[in-house]
């Protein structure tokens, strides 16, 4: 059964990554495409109502790209719609979230020393993230997303519902399950987004401009600014996603405050971006200050919060030699429930000594590096029993 879910794990990763790039690239495109048009200077595209262009080289060839205000005099028969890309993004990211973190609700969302809750609770909590963080965000730019400096109050609103829910997600679940949370909270409203106000907006405007009727200008402005915030969210959201590989972020005692930062720094990072395709025409100010303000917040988050050092171990126990028999009991006592003659999670066996030798390198790597194993401490390894087993790694994991 493991290897059917390593799997299903190894297909839905890679799907996932293909359709997040697909979906990334066209949103990052058509941003910076929309910050970097320039008024047209031919009379005919003016009077066909082209109100931008870009002028771009590449592949070997020449575009040559417009906007217009409303619509063109001739309505195309055929239009791309940027639409899939977002939304196999979430299916597969939902249901690799399922695969590894919801079936294994036990091991992967629950540390007791948090919260002792059953699976079933967990796994409640879990999804009401998403919905909730989507019903609040959505209610807000309703509520105040048309209002005078709306954007900036939906902006602040939303980066304090972000930090709450960033700070409860750590305080309930395991670091690195709350980091992936609070990522796939953020993607799941992406994609909302996408789905229930950009392409119905869009789709709107179309069939009255097909059949002759006023456009509501409410529907692109809506698509216009959840578009805007979809492009904010897109490097939170993927340093989120990547942290799991990244033990040091979310074992912090602090965590939450880790990824805040390292999430703000992300989204000035962006916004240096966009607002560097209109610098670079002279329609903005010099956006350098947003990408130091980026890494500014990522040094802070990264090096400012890094773990403490451990403690030295005192020079006798430097010295002591440790045997196989002192690593087997740490094993026994701490990884045998998982790795054992009975069970072996991962395709991973501990109880003898030519497996444990098989297994030496990563044996060190997640126990006494990483720090990740066992899963959220479960069968709560010391301190002392990572440094043992890192000595005995160090001088040659010997196995008799």
């Amino acid at each position: 059964m493991d290897y059917y879910l390593d799997l299903a794990n190894l297909l839905l990763r890679w799907v996932h990554v293909i359709t997040a790039i697909a979906w990334i690239g066209a949103s990052f495109y058509f941003v910076m495409l929309d910050s970097s048009l320039t008024p047209p200077q031919d009379a005919e595209s003016k009077e066909r109502g082209v109100s931008g262009e870009q002028w771009s080289v590449h592949g070997g060839g020449f575009y040559h790209a417009q906007k217009y205000v409303v619509a063109p005099r001739v309505f195309p028969e055929h239009l791309h719609w940027s639409m899939w890309e977002s939304y196999s993004t979430w299916l597969t990211g939902f249901a690799l979230f399922t695969v590894s973190y919801l079936y294994n609700a036990s091991s992967y969302l629950i540390d007791k020393s948090k919260m002792d809750w059953q699976p079933a609770t967990a796994v409640a909590v879990a999804l009401a993230f998403l919905v909730v963080f989507w019903f609040a965000y959505d209610g807000i730019c309703r509520a105040f997303g048309r209002r005078k400096n709306g954007d900036a109050i939906v902006g602040a609103l939303v980066a304090i519902f972000i930090a709450f829910a960033t700070w409860l997600a750590c305080l309930w679940f395991p670091g690195r399950a709350a980091f992936l949370l609070v990522g796939a909270m953020m993607a799941t409203t992406m994609s909302a987004n996408v789905f229930f106000w950009i392409i119905p907006g869009q789709r709107r405007s179309v069939a009255a401009l097909r059949e002759g009727r006023p456009v509501d200008p409410a529907d692109g402005q809506r698509g216009k600014q959840r578009s805007v915030h979809n492009t904010y969210f897109t490097l939170p959201v993927l340093f989120a996603m990547l942290s799991n590989h990244y033990s040091f972020t979310y074992t912090h005692p602090q965590n939450w405050l880790v990824l805040l930062l390292c999430m703000l720094g992300g989204a000035a990072i962006r916004q240096f971006f966009v607002a560097r395709h209109g610098f670079k025409l002279g329609v903005r100010g010099n956006p350098l200050g947003y990408a130091l303000l980026g890494v500014a917040a990522l040094g802070l988050g990264l090096l400012g919060l890094r773990p403490p050092a451990p403690e030295p171990a005192p020079a006798a126990a430097v010295a002591a030699p440790v045997t196989y028999a002192e690593v087997h009991k740490v094993l026994e006592e701490r990884c045998f429930i998982c790795h054992g003659e009975q069970v072996q999670m991962k395709s991973v066996r501990l109880d003898t000594p030519e497996h444990v030798a098989q297994h030496a390198q990563g044996i060190y790597q997640q126990v006494t590096v990483a720090k990740t194993m066992p899963l959220n401490n479960a069968t709560s390894i010391t301190d002392a029993e990572r440094a043992l087993i890192g000595r005995w790694f160090q001088a040659g994991a010997t196995t008799k």
